[in-house]
């Protein structure tokens, strides 16, 4: 899932006539990637999480929380051997068709279905901001990943714009955004370390606020790098990575 898009997915789940079909909403989701806002926030996003990642050829990488695929699809394209576990099977769905040759299972990231040391990268992109219990699934990814492996998240940074967008939509009614918690780097950090991840780095990025003109969108790469000294302020994405222990 993504940190900031899938605004289609709220608008088509709320009453929307006739019924949906099986794969509507995981395209109407998809929709907002092919907006030019959708484009450039992802490409940073994208940026960002793949530097912290540094995904290797070769490597088993788990995508918790995969939605459609769209980092599952990534990481496959990389050369990683790829698992995709989503609770959603009409999400999992359209991840087959991004991803054909990764393996994909329907499941709750609270309690993932693995051995312990499973896979050398574990990621999980907007996942922790809607689960019950944030603390479980952070440990739990811990748990499948191999020792000196990287267990990387990255959520709608709570001091952002976007997660003040977000929150005045719940206030609004929104089903989706009603009950989701949103975290800064710092606190991220401390979930990780709290699930027995060490060596913590955080961060944050994409900095276009919601609505953005189209002359600051084709700027956003420049924006993206003037504006790291703000740290979390502004920033959409916040992101933390730890390395699993002995």
């Amino acid at each position: 899932m993504d940190a900031v898009g899938g605004e289609g997915a709220e608008l088509l789940s709320r009453g929307a006539s006739p019924p949906l079909e099986p794969s509507a909403r995981a395209a109407a989701y998809d929709a907002w990637y092919e907006t030019p806002l959708g484009r450039a926030v992802d490409a940073a996003e994208c940026e960002a999480l793949i530097a912290l990642a540094a995904p290797r050829a070769g490597e088993r990488a788990l995508d918790a929380g995969c939605g459609t695929g769209i980092y599952t699809r990534r990481l496959a394209e990389r050369g990683l051997e790829v698992t995709g576990v989503d609770v959603d099977a009409e999400m999992l769905a359209a991840a087959r068709l991004k991803a054909p040759a990764a393996r994909l299972v329907e499941a709750d990231v609270t309690s993932l279905p693995f051995e312990d040391r499973s896979f050398d990268l574990s990621l999980a992109v907007t996942v922790l901001c809607f689960v019950s219990d944030p603390e479980q699934t952070v440990s739990e990814l811990v748990r499948v990943t191999r020792p000196d492996g990287r267990v990387v998240v990255g959520e709608l940074n709570r001091w952002s714009a976007w997660a003040a967008w977000r929150r005045v939509k719940g206030w609004r009614g929104s089903g989706r955004w009603r009950s989701a918690h949103f975290y800064s780097p710092r606190q991220l950090g401390m979930l990780l370390a709290r699930g027995g991840a060490a060596k913590i780095v955080t961060g944050a990025a994409a900095y276009l606020p919601p609505g953005s003109p189209g002359w600051l969108i084709a700027r956003a790469s420049a924006l993206e790098g003037r504006a790291r000294h703000l740290g979390a302020f502004g920033a959409a994405l916040s992101l933390a990575r730890g390395i699993r222990g002995p």
